[in-house]
């Protein structure tokens, strides 16, 4: 079992940036794919970035060059560097841990992005 817990969620004005960090409770931390999701209002969660266990990211096309995705496995932790917002980038903010047959969620943080 693992628990996720998200935080550094907030409002920011456009150009700003954001860190939100995720911490997990439990073991073996270190070979989970974390992922960060992103479900703005009236829309689906979509996966804005995502760190394997040897460290390979990817991102949505929307926040390439933006956003960074990290993870500190020595602090059961994964985080999201977020830089340049935008007023869409405005989303709840859900950290996800997977292996295959397993997801675990946390329970998000909102971020808005507005002047």
């Amino acid at each position: 079992q693992v628990q996720l817990v998200e935080s550094g969620g907030g409002l920011v004005q456009p150009g700003g940036s954001l860190r939100l960090s995720c911490a997990a409770s439990g073991s073996r931390f270190s070979v989970y794919t974390m992922g960060w999701y992103g479900q703005a209002p009236g829309k689906q969660r979509e996966l804005v970035a995502a760190i394997t266990s040897g460290g390979d990211t990817n991102y949505a096309d929307s926040v390439k060059g933006r956003f960074t995705i990290s993870r500190d496995n020595a602090k059961n932790t994964v985080y999201l560097q977020m830089s340049s917002l935008k007023p869409e980038d405005t989303a709840v903010y859900y950290c996800n841990a997977k292996l295959p047959f397993i997801t675990y969620w946390g329970q998000g943080t909102q971020v808005t992005v507005s002047s």
